[in-house]
């Protein structure tokens, strides 16, 4: 075996916080159809909300997720969403991700009396959320790097978002 590289360092462990929860409304799904990288989707969003110890407000209309499933069955996510806090701050929120299922889930996962009973820990969701504001305080946003655990709800999607501090 080949010793580490004595280069490396111990940094200590990465570790985060609740940033909020997330609940994105979508509208039904718009198919492109399969093509060179797989099948893209969009998953538009209609509204939703977010809820937080920092901050809190409503997902507005119009963003979405520009979903690509691949052939192997694991989606690619590519989102794009607005978020307008309480007090009237508008942040761009975008993330990626991977939504990868066991082929004996696909069944239930597409079956809408299904769907919503599945233990999300019986499949892998996560999400890579950065933001970007001008709103002054909100502007720490603007710094940080999320993750997300995402799993389906009546009507959309919901996400808990935490910060990787």
């Amino acid at each position: 075996m080949t010793p580490p590289d004595p280069r490396v360092k111990a940094v200590g462990d990465i570790t985060t916080c609740h940033l909020f929860d997330l609940v994105v409304d979508l509208s039904p799904r718009l198919e492109f159809g399969t093509g060179p990288l797989g099948r893209r989707t969009l998953f538009g969003a209609v509204g939703g909300t977010f809820h937080g110890p920092r901050l809190h407000g409503e997902v507005l209309p119009g963003g979405g997720d520009w979903a690509l499933f691949r052939p192997d069955g694991t989606m690619a996510l590519d989102v794009r969403l607005t978020l307008r806090t309480h007090d009237g701050a508008l942040v761009h929120l975008t993330y990626g991700g991977r939504w990868v299922t066991p082929p004996e889930l696909r069944a239930d996962l597409a079956d809408p009396a299904k769907r919503y009973e599945i233990d999300p820990a019986r499949y892998y969701f996560r999400t890579s959320p950065l933001f970007e504001t001008g709103a002054p305080e909100y502007a720490w946003l603007n710094d940080i790097v999320c993750v997300g655990s995402g799993y389906l709800v009546e009507g959309g999607i919901a996400y808990k978002v935490a910060q990787v501090v």
